[in-house]
């Protein structure tokens, strides 16, 4: 079954593709679907082989034998006429008494590739390096790559050019941003570098300065009032502290969502609230109050009470602190458990959208436990993004600085 993202909006691309054509001109490519020669298997990028290298020559052979390959079946030129006029190849579906001379036209030349169903290869080139912001220094940016490694997955929630400062102080900073649908992702990056500012976004508590957020397509700084409060029943959160409220048991603090948000009865609440309670282990502990509860439980009474209203995203805001090593792998096991099942309800129900889990988060062991997909955010912009393998084994200078917690490299106390 088929999980698809409704995008309210136009689908932008996110790099441009350009193909080689015969006499040496690069125009857009027609078509997107063709074997990219500069990504490997997994979508990750590599270097073009430089022109005159052995790979560059190999390719230019290939293009030409796909482009020319039915050159010996063409009528013979009649006498008298150029042969610029009857470039078009034999079998082709282009009449040719409409062809134009290959060379004089770009576009006619790749109406007539792709008319012919042409199998020259589409290269994914990078983007142009972005700007540093206003007020930075290309030094300052210089470890940012920029480089997205492809999930395979459309994004529930994208940030698009996100800016937002609060007085002096420069928060995001033209972020560009996904989170992919039904993968667990991880937003990493120092303290103060603007993980949680992100959060706030998703759910309409800030809006940006400048750019657009978008949640299943749809942008949240353009949503009205209803359609917001509407939208935010997608999410549910996880604070870092459980957040749970003082003066309830720990059974009326799961249930409250349901209370404020839905016209069930109590008998169905009960229901829902003790199953949520059991998948966390704390089954037995409807009727403590939050302050007899140990910073893990009321971690895990936090994650039931966010799971309650069964919402498409999940957002974990730091989990794991304050926790102790062991504690932090079973929240983490937690997390991924409680993922899977999810995944396996929303197929069986054929639900719009696949469960897409956010975990913001410092903490490396974490991300090696648990993370499917890797934002890793610096200086209010992303330094590179991918699925949890590509990032680690980055060589990026800063995130295997970041990722090994070592002393030495880009990042300093400053």
């Amino acid at each position: 079954m088929s999980f698809d993202q409704p995008g309210s909006g136009e689908e932008r691309p996110t790099s441009g593709a350009q193909r080689w054509v015969p006499g040496g001109h690069d125009e857009p490519a027609p078509f997107a679907h063709a074997e990219q020669p500069g990504q490997g298997s997994q979508g990750e990028p590599r270097e073009m082989g430089a022109a005159g290298s052995p790979d560059r020559e190999a390719d230019k052979e290939g293009l030409l034998e796909s482009a020319y390959d039915v050159r010996e079946r063409r009528p013979p030129v009649p006498e008298g006429h150029d042969a610029s006029e009857h470039e078009t190849a034999a079998g082709s579906d282009v009449d040719p008494t409409h062809a134009l001379p290959a060379q004089g036209n770009a576009q006619s030349a790749g109406e007539r590739s792709e008319a012919r169903g042409s199998r020259v290869s589409v290269v994914d080139e990078q983007p142009p390096r972005p700007e540093p912001p206003d007020g930075a220094s290309a030094d300052e940016y210089q470890f940012h790559t920029y480089k997205v490694y492809p999930s395979g997955r459309p994004d529930t929630v994208e940030f698009i050019d996100v800016y937002k400062a609060f007085g002096r102080a420069r928060i995001l900073r033209g972020l560009n941003m996904g989170l992919p649908e039904g993968m667990v992702s991880m937003i990493l990056g120092p303290s103060g570098t603007g993980k949680s500012v992100c959060i706030k976004h998703m759910v309409g508590l800030l809006y940006p300065d400048r750019g657009d957020v978008l949640v299943h397509g749809e942008s949240v700084p353009n949503m009205a009032d209803e359609q917001l409060f509407e939208m935010r029943k997608k999410f549910g959160l996880l604070f870092q502290d459980g957040a749970l409220f003082g003066s309830m048991n720990l059974f009326d603090n799961v249930a409250f969502p349901l209370r404020q948000h839905t016209e069930k009865g109590e008998d169905e609440i009960e229901d829902i609230v003790m199953r949520r309670l059991n998948e966390v282990g704390l089954g037995d502990a409807r009727e403590k109050m939050p302050n007899e509860l140990s910073g893990g439980m009321r971690k895990r009474a936090g994650f039931a009470r966010a799971l309650v209203l069964e919402p498409d995203i999940v957002l974990f805001d730091e989990p794991d602190s304050g926790l102790d090593p062991v504690r932090t792998a079973l929240l983490g096991e937690l997390i991924l458990e409680i993922h899977r099942d999810m995944m396996d309800d929303a197929k069986a129900k054929g639900k719009e959208h696949l469960p897409t889990f956010a975990v913001i988060t410092h903490d490396i062991m974490s991300a090696r436990r648990v993370a499917d997909y890797i934002n890793v955010l610096w200086r209010g912009r992303i330094v590179e993004a991918g699925p949890a393998e590509d990032m680690l084994n980055s060589e990026n200078p800063f995130i295997r600085q970041f990722l090994a917690g070592e002393s030495q490299g880009p990042l300093s106390m400053d």
